[in-house]
């Protein structure tokens, strides 16, 4: 879509509501919503934005890793999957 067609003022949106939803649900795209010329907000469909959240989820994972790397508080998989079958035969008896 082009940028020029994803960028409506409030007004559009206020007399074009169920067609502006239908729209951007059907087509699974953004829109820019502008006050005064200023963007002011984003409307979105829902499994857009799930999908939005979910990878913002996995990129925080991602950015703890690397921290938890960097600070040292890692250990081989092999370590741990020893750590994890001594836990589990403990367990056991």
């Amino acid at each position: 879509m082009k940028l020029s067609e994803s960028v409506k003022p409030i007004s559009y949106l206020k007399s074009h509501t169920a067609e502006v939803l239908r729209d951007v649900s059907e087509r699974q795209h953004t829109l820019v919503i502008t006050q005064h010329g200023e963007a002011k907000a984003v409307l979105q469909d829902i499994a857009s934005y799930e999908q939005t959240q979910e990878s913002l989820a996995l990129l925080k994972i991602l950015a703890q890793s690397s921290k938890s790397i960097q600070e040292g508080r890692s250990k081989p998989v092999g370590k741990t999957f020893a750590d994890v079958r001594k836990r589990i035969r403990e367990l056991a008896e």
